[in-house]
C-alpha cells in the first residue's frame, strides 16, 4: 500500500509540474547571458518566433534542454548552444527562467 501512495503522490507532483529539475536559480541567471539574445533577460522574449521561457515549468524546461542536447529535438541552433551545457547547467538554467514571471500577449486590444 505504502508503494501505491508514493507512486500517486509522484504522478500527481509531475503532472502538476511540482517537480524541481533540482537547479540553482542564482547560478542558473548567471549562466543565462547567452540565452537573453533570443529570449530576453528574464526569458520574456521580445520576438514572436522566440518561445517566452519566463514562467514555465522548471521541470519541462529541463527537459526541452536534455532533448535538445540528445537529438530528440531538431532544431540545429538550439543543439548548439546547448552541446556544452552541463546536465547541472541545464538545471540551474531551468531553475532561473521557471522562478521569472511570464508576461502575457495581448492579441487583440482590450476594447
Amino acid at each position: 500500500m505504502t508503494t501505491t501512495i508514493r507512486y500517486a503522490v509522484a504522478a500527481v507532483l509531475l503532472s502538476t509540474g511540482v517537480a524541481m529539475a533540482g537547479g540553482n536559480p542564482q547560478a542558473g541567471k548567471d549562466k543565462s547571458t547567452v540565452c537573453a539574445g533570443c529570449h530576453g533577460a528574464d526569458g520574456n522574449a521580445v520576438i514572436g518566433a522566440n518561445p517566452r521561457l519566463a514562467g514555465q515549468y522548471e521541470s519541462y524546461l529541463y527537459q526541452a534542454l536534455k532533448q535538445y542536447k540528445n537529438g530528440q529535438r531538431n532544431d540545429l541552433l538550439m543543439s548548439n548552444m546547448v552541446a556544452s551545457l552541463t546536465d547541472q547547467d541545464m538545471r540551474d538554467l531551468a531553475a532561473w527562467f521557471s522562478s521569472q514571471t511570464g508576461n502575457t500577449l495581448m492579441v487583440l486590444p482590450k476594447d
